[in-house]
């Protein structure tokens, strides 16, 4: 399930984004979608190549990962997010939440470290090492 009023479209930074044609209300399931899980073994193999950046660490004690359908891997990070997302490891799914009212082409954002109110740098983020 995603909200129908999602798109995806290029940034002028950060490649591409997940935006909103309408204003979308704090609270909002805005999407749950699939994932496919990964093996500690594939997880290996897939931090060699591209899509590294759009795998998510898997389990409570996050030895596998999944590349998440829909649009969860398209979602940009930000350290002060609008949105925030959740993983059901029985049901093999992620849904997105947003966490204040989101204004009509704004652009939605989670954190990447997985708790909304973790600012520890991430991999990609060089300014703040």
């Amino acid at each position: 399930m995603i909200k129908p009023y999602l798109y995806v479209e290029k940034t002028k930074k950060k490649g591409r984004g997940v935006f909103t044609k309408e204003r979308i209300p704090a609270g909002t399931l805005i999407e749950v979608s699939p994932v496919i899980v990964l093996s500690y073994d594939d997880t290996e193999i897939v931090d060699k190549t591209k899509l590294h950046n759009y795998i998510f660490l898997w389990g409570v004690r996050e030895t596998r990962s999944c590349v998440a359908l829909g649009f969860c891997s398209i979602y940009n990070h930000s350290y002060d997010p609008n949105c925030e997302y959740e993983m059901d490891f029985d049901a093999d799914t992620m849904s997105i939440k947003t966490r204040r009212e989101i204004k009509k082409g704004e652009e939605l954002s989670i954190n990447y470290n997985g708790e909304v109110t973790d600012t520890s740098p991430v991999w990609f983020d060089v300014k703040r090492s």
